[in-house]
């Protein structure tokens, strides 16, 4: 910087000693008055044109390290679409203009947008390389945990960037010398206004969730998994997709929120312990897209496939499972249930959690997903929420199936098999799991699990061909669960140390487009009325216990449960259990006492009623749960390591 000081004076002095030829066009600050009209204008233009040029320049940079691991295809394919161009130069663009504007030096403007574009860039890419998750907005306000993750690993800078940095240098030294237009006060700061009005307008689109997600202009999801998030990241580049991340980084207060008043709500109650000879082990297993069909008299079920789940059933505590979703978003029904919360934001950060309280009691805390770790960023996620270890297709299951999802004959052994080998600890053992198996779609062509007709009694027509073949499939998926959930339990009615099983299902099935096949059945999809309302949002749910585990906790566990929403099972496993459990489930028990479903719809269920509008009291019981769980959320209780 000193040399760099050194030439520039030396140049100033140069240019007031001696007019010469330091008045040529590319040396003049601003144009000459004995410049005709055409060669001022084209003075201006020549400016604008070379400093948009490059600032273009910083763009396609950015983009070529947004492919990440994709590399020259994924560039490419950017391209295929001009809107997502468009999306991610526009603001580089108003940047670079806006610094101009205010500067008055091309040089200096140049240099700090690229400063602030390639090194959001580089981050992403060293995020996406080191952990599979890309640079969100959300991360820009997290400064100390960043520090504590780049901690962590060895960060070297690759070829291309130190090439792009060289770049962007020797681009500035230009713009120092040949590029020093500065125009008037006056219409500099006419025009960064007109820069900062403009970026209030486009800023809808870069909020847009339809644009972001569903519009073809901007659906480059040819290369990756639309079911990724990260990959979605990728597909649209860096600064659009970077942008689009604030509305999530967002987390608004519920309304009439006060933080003291919330604070006060939870010092209220403190973390009670497990009792040492109380602590059973928890294995928890979620179901995808899992629901009994045979609930529904319109379903004529020529074969019961329901037959082994309804023996469990009959075993254990069973209720109705009042979800968020229909057909989708499997995440929403398992960050509840391990949360407590039944509104959710991005766990960026460690966040209060019930695997934190079981890690905090002496359990190993573990789990699978026997997909890829990049599904619902559930590898850096998971950790977030207090997972020590959670085993998914590449770090586990690829074993089994070269590099394939694995399907419930292969998660329900190893689930038996993680929960022996930490017999070896001496520990308790706390267990979260999701299944694959039961994934949408399902072929409207193919029989996948069984011959033509197995399980539907379809004499009545009311199905068409494909109607019906995708309806055996997820019948068939459903059968083939419920044998290898049979085994399962089989395992554990012999284990000789004490055992509860938490089985439920995320949400409903998809069954064709527009839940064509819910139709068709005649099923009550009205949202308006109870029924509709439970067989669109309600899945089931079962709380099992071995004979050990019954003996330990004093505890039959038998019974129809109530209908709850995912934020409550847990609450129920634990008052089942005769555990008081940690601070914020002992608020949330009042509130399940007197509204055990508050939906996202913004409707509840009390007494096994639909309401719309809640009685004062219950309304303010209600308003408190908001209240404490965004404090939760937004103040980590740092646990114990034990």
């Amino acid at each position: 910087m000193k040399l760099f000081s050194l030439v520039s004076t030396a140049w100033q002095r140069g240019e007031d000693a001696s007019p010469g030829w330091k008045q040529w066009f590319v040396f003049q600050k601003k144009p000459l008055e004995s410049w005709s009209t055409w060669k001022k204008v084209l003075f201006w233009v020549y400016t604008g044109l070379l400093y948009g040029a490059a600032t273009f320049g910083v763009v396609v940079i950015s983009l070529a390290f947004a492919a990440s691991e994709y590399g020259g295809e994924m560039f490419e394919s950017y391209f295929e679409f001009p809107l997502l161009i468009f999306l991610n130069a526009l603001p580089v663009l108003l940047l670079g203009a806006l610094l101009y504007f205010l500067l008055g030096r091309a040089w200096l403007a140049f240099l700090l947008q690229s400063i602030v574009i390639l090194g959001g860039t580089f981050v992403n890419w060293f995020k996406l390389s080191l952990r599979n998750d890309p640079l969100l907005f959300a991360d820009v306000l997290l400064v100390r945990e960043a520090q504590n993750m780049a901690g962590q690993y060895e960060i070297i800078p690759t070829a291309g960037m130190w090439l792009s940095v060289a770049g962007v240098l020797a681009v500035t030294v230009l713009f120092f010398f040949f590029l020093r237009g500065k125009p008037h006060p006056l219409v500099r700061t006419g025009g960064a206004l007109a820069v900062l009005i403009l970026a209030f307008l486009v800023s809808g689109k870069y909020a847009d969730d339809n644009l972001y997600s569903y519009d073809a202009a901007t659906d480059n999801s040819e290369r990756i998994s639309p079911w990724s998030d990260t990959q979605v990241y990728i597909s649209r580049g860096f600064v659009y997709p970077f942008l689009h991340s604030i509305t999530d980084a967002i987390d608004r207060p519920p309304e009439g929120y006060d933080e003291d008043t919330a604070q006060a709500i939870m010092e209220g109650y403190e973390d009670a312990h497990i009792p040492e000879d109380k602590k059973v082990n928890v294995i928890s297993i979620m179901l995808e897209a899992y629901n009994d069909f045979s609930k529904f008299e319109e379903v004529n079920l020529a074969y019961d496939a329901y037959e082994e789940y309804h023996k469990l059933e009959e075993e254990g505590i069973s209720g109705n499972l009042v979800t968020n979703i229909f057909a989708g978003g499997t995440v929403d029904t398992e960050r509840c249930f391990l949360t407590g919360y039944s509104q959710l934001n991005n766990f960026r950060t460690n966040t209060n959690a019930y695997p934190w309280y079981f890690r905090d009691e002496g359990y190993t805390v573990e789990g699978s997903h026997p997909c890829f770790k990049w599904f619902y960023n559930r590898e850096n996620i998971n950790q977030s929420l207090g997972f020590e270890n959670y085993y998914f297709v590449e770090n586990y299951y690829e074993q089994f199936t070269g590099g394939e999802v694995a399907l419930d004959e292969v998660l329900f052994p190893e689930i038996i098999n993680f929960y022996e080998e930490n017999k070896e600890t001496g520990k308790p053992y706390f267990s979260f799991n999701v299944s694959y198996q039961g994934h949408g779609p399902y072929d409207s062509e193919q029989y996948w699990w069984s011959p033509k007709d197995i399980f539907i009694d379809n004499s009545d027509g009311k199905l068409t061909d494909s109607q019906q073949c995708i309806l055996e499939n997820y019948l068939g998926s459903i059968w083939n669960t419920n044998q290898n959930l049979a085994a399962f339990f089989d395992y554990f009615r012999e284990e000789e140390e004490p055992v509860v099983i938490v089985l439920f299902g995320d949400h409903n099935p998809w069954m064709g487009d527009d839940g064509e096949i819910y139709d068709a059945l005649g099923i009550n999809m009205d949202l308006s009325t109870k029924e509709g309302f439970l067989n669109y949002y309600s899945t089931r749910y079962l709380i099992w216990a071995n004979d050990a585990a019954k003996e330990v906790l004093d505890n039959d566990f038998s019974g129809e449960g109530p209908d709850i929403g995912p934020y409550f099972l847990m609450n129920l496993l634990f008052e089942e259990c005769g555990w008081e459990g940690p601070a914020f489930m002992q608020m949330t028990d009042e509130v399940m006492d007197s509204v055990q479903v508050v939906h996202s719809s913004g409707r509840y269920m009390k007494d096994g009623q639909v309401e719309e509008h809640l009685e004062l009291e219950d309304r303010d019981l209600v308003t408190d749960y908001r209240n404490a769980q965004y404090y939760w959320r937004k103040h980590f209780h740092k646990k114990e390591e034990n």
